[in-house]
């Protein structure tokens, strides 16, 4: 989704030199990026996993520790390679990012909502990353970077309670452990509730199309549901099934994003 991410904002902005080599690296940096951030993920909360993911492969054993840690720096070198074939800048933001990715893998995750946005933020920068291969400013992206960072947040936050368990033996101080899975349960929903609203800019503000209008009942009508099922029933198992449909909801967006894009 990352890597696709990339390819919405490129087109978003201009869709004359949709097909040229530099999409393609910019997928690749996406992709390969956020796969070192997976990896890494699964890296450092393994010993989480064994409670709150006990299917991963490092838990199972289906892949060691130090093989996982080479693919990740593979994936890693890969990923900034295809960032500095585009320019300098984008090697730049690919670099910071995955910075951050690491960060919040080793330390940041610690620090509750902190750690929330920085996991959206590294979710939201695929599209202003991909505008940038065209070197054009388009209000737009950072609609979409906005919508996409607060829905980001809002998963984030509710997929706290489904890993309290674990998060405790991490003494990671996440929102549902600070304050309550309640509390938890309610700001995730009004995260997903502005993302909702801030779709509703670009047809105000005539940056899109009929197209964007008529695709992006679907998504918001999604987390509008996520909401209210979060609000009337909150605890581990529906967080875990809301944090699962929010990513369909995500996916529905870049196409909504893409498709908006293309048919203004």
């Amino acid at each position: 989704m990352v890597g696709f991410a990339v390819i919405v904002g490129a087109s978003v902005v201009s869709v004359e030199n949709f097909f040229n080599i530099n999409m393609i690296f910019g997928f690749l940096t996406g992709f390969l990026i956020s796969s070192f951030s997976m990896i890494v993920n699964d890296y450092y909360d393994v010993d989480v996993d064994r409670i709150n993911s006990p299917n991963r492969p490092l838990v199972k054993g289906d892949i060691s520790l130090i093989n996982a840690k080479y693919i990740s720096i593979m994936f890693l070198f890969l990923g900034l390679l295809s960032a500095l074939y585009i320019s300098l800048i984008h090697f730049a933001i690919a670099s910071i990012f995955s910075f951050v990715s690491w960060y919040y893998n080793f330390k940041g995750k610690k620090y509750g909502l902190i750690g929330n946005f920085l996991v959206s933020l590294s979710i939201s920068i695929p599209y202003i990353y991909g505008g940038l291969i065209h070197n054009i400013y388009d209000p737009l992206i950072m609609v979409l970077a906005g919508i996409t960072f607060l829905a980001s947040t809002g998963r984030e936050i509710i997929k706290t309670i489904s890993d309290v368990e674990g998060d405790k033996l991490r003494k990671i101080n996440s929102i549902s452990i600070v304050y309550g899975i309640n509390y938890a349960a309610i700001l995730g929903s009004l995260f997903f509730i502005l993302a909702v609203i801030v779709s509703l800019i670009p047809i105000f503000m005539s940056l899109a199309g009929t197209v964007y209008s008529v695709l992006i009942i679907l998504p918001n009508c999604l987390f509008i549901y996520l909401s209210f099922t979060m609000l009337k029933t909150r605890d581990s198992k529906t967080a875990i099934k809301v944090k699962k449909i929010a990513l369909l909801g995500m996916l529905l967006g870049l196409l909504c994003f893409i498709f908006g894009g293309i048919y203004r």
